[in-house]
């Protein structure tokens, strides 16, 4: 699925579960993806389907009792190529803010309350690229400044409640690339916030990927955002990858029949629009016993008794891929 750019980061067969005292929950089951040198990538899907465990386990940050159990990622860099799965938490610790930035869906939980928005901002650049106090400092001042925070000089003096939603959320923009990272991550980064903050902080993600040339990778379940801001989606569903291709081609040709579901039930705006939103029957299956063979198939209008077998993600064109044994022929 290359862009013609060389992989900043590949994963392979990735799989990440839970292990509860009522079972295995399997978050993220044998998932496999490409991400290229400054593009813009979405993982969509609903809530549950594994896409915030996916970019957990790339910052290795999965919360107790998950564990990656299986695969690889690699993050290709100029310092050469990682397999982030071997590295120890010493490791990673460099890794993390450095090669890898990520924003957070709620800042106030990332964000520490007791210290103040400059001692936060600066220490990773001291940590990482062996600042003094006074270098620190200004290049602080400056990313809240790139970040649109007015008074920058004085605002590195104040703490995180002191700061509006969405002037958290710039911050912790800041935070995320302060080290000039290869990829960043962003989860539902807008989910807590009105609509107009939620325009202001995707076009300030938009601009660090188009002037930083900085990869994002966007987790959502939200199709308009990725529509404004993504050049590639992968749909996850039930802990795996269903779909993948360009942009374009998932609004216009989707494949899969749970990605036309997603689009169906996404309003449309526009003054001759007709179209009634059309709800998905159903709920996801529980991860703790998935339905055998596809596993959109109990969901399923096109299920037929092949689908008890599970589908390969095969080429659908150039750059698309579905897991499907009968895609859609005519888009949604």
């Amino acid at each position: 699925m290359s862009n013609g750019s060389s992989p900043v980061l590949e994963v392979k067969n990735l799989k990440t579960h839970f292990f509860t005292r009522t079972g295995v929950v399997q978050a993220v089951d044998d998932v496999s993806f490409s991400m290229y040198e400054g593009e813009s990538l979405a993982i969509v899907g609903e809530s549950g389907c594994g896409k915030t465990i996916t970019a957990l386990s790339l910052m290795k940050l999965i919360p107790h009792p998950g564990k990656i159990i299986q695969g690889e990622i690699h993050l290709h860099s100029d310092t050469g190529d990682v397999d982030l799965v071997k590295q120890s938490d010493r490791q990673m610790a460099d890794i993390r803010g450095n090669k890898i930035g990520m924003i957070f869906q709620e800042p106030m939980t990332s964000l520490n309350p007791v210290l103040t928005i400059g001692y936060q901002l600066m220490e990773p650049l001291k940590l990482h690229l062996q600042m003094t106090d006074e270098q620190a400092r200004k290049q602080a001042i400056e990313l809240l400044r790139r970040v649109g925070i007015p008074a920058a000089a004085e605002r590195l003096n104040d703490y995180p409640h002191q700061f509006s939603g969405g002037m958290r959320q710039r911050v912790m923009i800041a935070m995320a690339i302060a080290c000039s990272p290869l990829i960043l991550i962003a989860d539902e980064p807008t989910t807590a916030l009105d609509v107009t903050i939620q325009a202001q902080i995707l076009e300030l993600i938009r601009k660090m990927n188009q002037d930083l040339g900085v990869g994002v990778m966007l987790i959502t379940h939200d199709l308009g955002v990725v529509a404004e801001l993504c050049q590639r989606v992968i749909v996850m569903y039930a802990g795996q990858i269903i779909e993948e291709a360009p942009i374009e081609e998932i609004f216009n040709n989707p494949k899969h029949h749970y990605t036309i579901g997603l689009l169906r039930s996404m309003p449309k705006l526009g003054p001759h629009v007709k179209e009634r939103l059309v709800p998905m029957k159903g709920l996801p299956p529980d991860l703790l016993n998935p339905p055998k063979g596809c596993r959109f198939q109990p969901r399923c209008p096109a299920r037929q008794a092949k689908c008890a077998e599970t589908p390969p993600l095969m080429p659908m064109g150039p750059r698309h891929r579905a897991a499907c044994w009968f895609p859609e022929e005519h888009g949604a």
